[in-house]
């Protein structure tokens, strides 16, 4: 990857120190591009605004406040950008109302800095990454799978196990080809499905299919 098509990246978090240790840690690979940086939720959103990123590295918390409600501002860019979370927060209720929100990525703040890169990695190949240990909880923790799903991603689920592509799913919800793979990727890891076989009986479990 050369510095003309390198992955743009937001840094938003309220400690100057984390911002600067995150530009110092992504600017060593040739396929990160730090372009800007956010100290409040404010700033967040003008800045996404403007630059429209590829990715935003994101704390949860600013100060008393939560990034969790602008998740929908970021996320209505076109095309939307990928987020990776990167928080003190390892309670697995901050992790589900997270990627419920849409995020792609969710890395601990304590984690080595090589995890962070392959957070990145991963999400910019279309994939959700989340903490090993925090994931397991989550899976241990998971609520229902018919209560967790949204009437939308219980359509985008029944197409896909019906065998319609991500592009035909996009035609016949009107949706765009973006938002079916963030739907297809939070879906991935609400339900612990990796193939589309288990994706088949995921929704046989949940009733979505005979």
């Amino acid at each position: 990857m050369t510095a003309t098509n390198a992955w743009r990246i937001l840094l938003a978090d309220d400690h100057l120190v984390v911002r600067a240790g995150l530009r110092a840690l992504l600017a060593a690979d040739p396929r990160c591009r730090v372009e800007g940086e956010a100290a409040g939720l404010d700033e967040l959103r003008t800045v996404a605004h403007r630059l429209r990123p590829d990715l935003i590295v994101l704390d949860l918390s600013f100060g008393p406040d939560s990034a969790l409600p602008v998740l929908p501002e970021l996320l209505a860019a076109d095309p939307p950008p990928r987020i990776v979370v990167l928080t003190m927060h390892d309670d697995v209720s901050f992790a589900r109302e997270a990627f419920a929100g849409g995020v792609h990525g969710y890395v601990l703040k304590e984690a080595a800095a090589d995890e962070l890169l392959r957070a990145v990695e991963t999400v910019m190949a279309g994939s959700v990454y989340v903490d090993a240990e925090l994931g397991a909880r989550l899976a241990r923790s998971r609520p229902a799978a018919s209560d967790a799903l949204s009437p939308r991603e219980r359509e985008v689920l029944t197409l896909l196990a019906s065998g319609h592509t991500n592009a035909e799913v996009a035609r016949r919800l009107s949706i765009s080809l973006r938002t079916v793979e963030t739907h297809r990727a939070n879906l991935r890891t609400r339900l612990g499905t990796t193939s589309r076989a288990e994706l088949v009986a995921a929704a046989r479990r949940i009733g979505l299919l005979p």
